[in-house]
């Protein structure tokens, strides 16, 4: 009776009155969910939900502290394992899983360890079957809430083909609307990643497609307006359907079930009856867009409307052209409709002084959307996107783009930016950019200063005075999955956190394309040149070679520096490598051209590099690698003749390229350069020389010699690095027979990282001519450290829940190899190897308390004075109890000594606070 009158209780007193008692609720109601009267548990199981459900941001945290001190979450999970399949019981299971989505949602600490509960997943399996539609709910709840966690929604793709399909049934349009809405959202938690979006499209992308497509269909009958309620069912599926932003097989299937349809019916009313005729004038198409646009049909869709455009169009070319699988028709009409609303948007924001835009949030969206069709890949889609714009901008296109320039001019002089500012800079650097791909409208971006104004805001950029970021003006694109999710797996887009820059450098990039090709520049276009390498040429290096910009700011960078002569790929490894060039040290090889002239390289790096050099018996694909390992090693130089076509300058730069990534030719040689790198099969260079527009959403090419520890570079091993002499279970050698954990290495890519190892093979002792060098580090740092050597990475531990959930033996092991490193990388002098570590350490240091006591003892023996300052700082609060436990007696008496004194030093600090 009491479990019911809670029920009622919680469910009838307002929320503010609640608060008071919510605590004693909260313990009361818990420690009945155990009870075996499932007439009690069930309503406590419901009313403890309603508490959670109406928490109050000040509450939520005591209140989730409190379900973990009285192990909530454990009792549930045991409750559902006994669940047992009965018409009483299944009202128990529904509340027991509705209660236990509710506290994973607002408890992030509690989801790993019950994803993790097989017994749980496997029963939860069970259910799957269930056709009651409340089931179904709680069941895709509970998901949601457990893939809030990375890990979680890892495992749960990854166990087959099961899982993804019963997200996509609940999807499906066989199921209530209710059911359906909670299958979007759990998709939607899935697929944030795009590693798990393109796994799940290969399990069952086409399902997946289809669902989609038939909830964008369904808009219900009283939603001509759609506002921004996102319990809509169209809403939830334009929020999954932005999984266009990843290029994959998912946009086949998209354009061949008919999306272009399906976004033009939600633009234009009844927009299919109109379409009677297959064929309609260009008059009669721009008629229909601007009555069809007037009408303000489904408002609140168009944000996910554009940018599903926009992401469709930007990853289509050579491979997907949509109009084979799409209507001609259509697809012009939602290009028109696109360039339409983008020209009224650009006439709205070029005045400074338009305060009263109604559908500012809509502006960005439709202006990418425009600028992403302008550079499609598919030239059609392209051409005609230019085309439209170009007749939409007849009569006020000039005035417009003084006014938009003037307007970007003085907006990027401000000292300090609201909201509305950046927005107006954004949308006004998207015009210029735009129409800066018109040749018509060259001339007077040049007279006007337009270049001006954007090296201006790049340098503003680069100087961290303005930053702007998407999510400031795109709230259709703010989820309540990303503010819960715990364990963060959205890496950054790939136009980077500041689209500014971004959209700066695009525009750059575009006026330079286009003055190349007109090939008929003026003297203030040479000014604007020159003044762009005096002030930006030598900061733009920087940002290509470092990692901390974003892949699409790194490719638009590399592409404008292709207009000055510079092009490739640099970095930190290749500089590093790069000091090899030319040199005869280490060579084994020696590339001669057909006037006799010869070049000394290294196997191992064309074997990775450029392999088109390599002779074809020394390939990885070489069935008897070991014979021809032996016969190279006798061979201490091999000489290579190359063909009689090979050009010798062309050659040098070639290897320019190859060691260092990057190179710096005038036009004459680089028309050389180009038959070469064909012929070497060095795309990403031809793309480079050939100064083809970088594709959106393509990585950013790595320099990375660890495909030379395999296959690829045995043939040129001429050392070993062995590990401290433990034997490893089960561990074998590819390439030899020794036990000892080792790796077979290259002395040219050892010495490039580490002056201690170069130093040592050059001095002519003993050790400098032995085969194996013994590291005294364990298997496991070995394998870190040599990894940073061929790729300039160190592997980072487990993080975010993984970590977490950990016990202390386990954190031990994986940070062990991390002081080790410290250690080494002080006796061989590796700064950056040795600042990693430290930096891994204190992110994971403090997060057990067991974790520094274990640590201060390897730090101690390793002699790293500094982390046992600090290991010993963390243990100060605990020294009395660890002292009365007996944890210090095995620890040296000056260890102990440092940790009183901490102790001591704590307390000192605490009595000054406190006085």
């Amino acid at each position: 009776m009491a479990s019911n009158v809670a029920v009622k209780l919680v469910s009838s007193i307002p929320n503010s009155l609640l608060q008071l008692h919510m605590l004693d609720l909260v313990y009361c109601l818990s420690s009945l969910l155990s009870s075996h009267q499932v007439e009690v548990a069930t309503p406590c199981a419901i009313a403890l939900n309603l508490v959670i459900s109406n928490l109050s941001a000040t509450s939520e945290k005591a209140v989730m502290e409190a379900l973990n001190e009285t192990e909530t979450s454990i009792r549930i999970v045991r409750n559902i394992n006994f669940f047992a399949e009965d018409a009483k019981k299944i009202e128990y299971f529904k509340e027991m899983t509705l209660l236990l989505s509710a506290i994973l949602w607002r408890w992030p600490p509690s989801r790993f360890s019950v994803g993790n509960d097989v017994i749980l997943m496997k029963g939860l399996a069970n259910i799957h079957t269930r056709t009651e539609s409340s089931i179904k709910i709680a069941l895709l709840k509970l998901y949601t809430s457990l893939a809030l966690c990375d890990s979680v929604a890892r495992k749960l793709i990854e166990d087959g083909e099961g899982f993804p399909q019963m997200v996509v049934q609940a999807m499906g349009k066989s199921n209530p609307h209710a059911v359906q809405i909670e299958g979007f959202r759990l998709a939607q938690c899935l697929l944030r990643s795009q590693e798990n979006c393109l796994e799940v499209v290969g399990l069952c992308g086409e399902a997946l497609v289809d669902a989609i497509i038939c909830g964008m269909k369904e808009t219900g009958l009283s939603s001509k307006k759609i506002g921004n309620n996102h319990g809509s069912l169209s809403v939830e599926a334009c929020q999954l359907a932005l999984i266009t932003r990843w290029a994959g097989d998912h946009h086949i299937n998209f354009w061949k079930q008919g999306i272009d349809r399906i976004l033009l019916n939600l633009l234009i009313e009844n927009i299919q009856d109109q379409l009677s005729e297959p064929v309609l004038s260009l008059e009669k198409q721009i008629s229909m867009a601007k009555e069809g646009l007037k009408a303000n049909y489904h408002l609140g869709l168009r944000s996910y409307l554009w940018d599903i455009l926009g992401w469709l169009t930007i990853h289509c070319g050579e491979n997907l052209n949509p109009y084979t699988h799409g209507s001609e028709l259509c697809i012009n009409l939602l290009i028109t409709c696109a360039c339409l609303s983008f020209v009224d948007t650009l006439e709205k924001w070029c005045r400074i002084c338009q305060k009263d835009i109604d559908d500012h949030f809509q502006s960005e969206p439709v202006s990418r959307a425009v600028l992403m069709m302008i550079h499609s890949p598919c030239n059609t889609i392209s051409s005609y996107a230019r085309f439209l714009l170009l007749d939409a901008l007849e009569v006020k296109g000039l005035s417009c783009l003084k006014s938009l320039i003037h307007t970007l001019d003085y907006t990027s002089s401000l000292e300090s930016y609201g909201s509305f500012d950046k927005l107006q800079l954004v949308i006004n650097l998207i015009g210029l950019t735009c129409l800066s791909s018109l040749p018509e409208y060259q001339s007077c971006i040049i007279e006007s200063k337009g270049i001006k104004a954007i090296v201006l805001l790049v340098k503003r950029c680069l100087s961290n005075d303005i930053h702007v970021e998407r999510r400031n003006f795109t709230p259709h694109l703010h989820t309540t999955f990303q503010e819960r999710s715990c364990c963060c797996m959205d890496k950054e887009d790939w136009e980077g956190s500041n689209v500014l820059l971004f959209y700066s450098l695009l525009g750059l990039s575009e006026i330079l394309r286009q003055c190349d090709l007109l090939q008929d520049n003026s003297q203030q276009y040479s000014r604007e040149v020159t003044n762009i390498r005096a002030q930006l040429v030598s900061k733009l290096h920087e940002i290509c070679s470092g990692n901390s910009f974003s892949p699409g700011v790194r490719w638009y960078v590399l592409y404008i520096l292709t207009y000055f002569g510079f092009y490739g790929f640099p970095n930190e490894l290749a500089k590093r490598i790069g000091k090899s060039l030319n040199k005869e040290e280490y060579s084994d090889m020696r590339l001669v051209v057909a006037n006799g002239v010869s070049v000394s390289v290294h196997g191992v790096i064309l074997a990775v590099r450029c392999p088109s050099l390599l002779p074809p018996q020394l390939l990885p694909s070489m069935k008897n690698s070991e014979k021809v390992t032996d016969k190279f090693v006798r061979e201490t130089m091999r000489e290579v003749q190359l063909s009689s076509h090979v050009d010798y300058e062309a050659l040098v730069l070639l290897l320019e390229y190859v060691y260092l990534g990057c190179l710096h030719a005038g036009e004459e040689t680089v028309k050389k350069l180009k038959i070469l790198a064909k012929r070497c099969k060095l795309q990403h260079l031809l793309q480079m020389l050939y100064r083809q527009r970088p594709k959106w959403g393509t990585p950013f090419p790595s320099f990375n010699l660890t495909p030379s520890l395999g296959s690829a570079g045995s043939c040129f091993s001429d050392v070993i690095l062995e590990a401290k002499s433990n034997k490893l279970v089960g561990w074998t050698c590819n390439i030899c027979s020794d036990t000892v954990p080792h790796m077979h290495v290259h002395k040219v890519i050892l010495q490039s990282g580490c002056d201690y190892l170069q130093g040592l093979f050059r001095s002519g002792m003993r050790e400098s001519h032995s085969q194996v060098i013994k590291v005294d580090i364990s298997w496991e740092a070995l394998i870190k450290l040599v990894q940073w050597f061929y790729s300039d990475e160190l592997p980072n531990p487990p993080s975010g829940c993984l970590w977490d959930n950990m016990d202390d033996e386990e954190k031990l092991f994986n940070l062990q190899p991390y002081v080790e490193l410290c250690w080494l990388a002080e006796f061989w002098i590796l700064e950056n190897i040795q600042e990693a570590c430290w930096d891994v350490i204190m992110s994971c240091l403090d997060s057990s308390s067991q974790l520094p006591i274990k640590i201060i003892k390897m730090a101690y023996n390793h002699s790293l004075w500094k982390l046992v300052d600090v290991a010993a700082n963390l243990m100060a609060p605990s020294y009395h109890q660890l002292q009365n436990s007996g944890e210090l007696e095995e620890f040296d008496d000056a260890l102990v000594h440092l940790i009183y004194s901490a102790s001591i030093q704590l307390n000192q600090e605490g009595k000054n606070c406190f006085r």
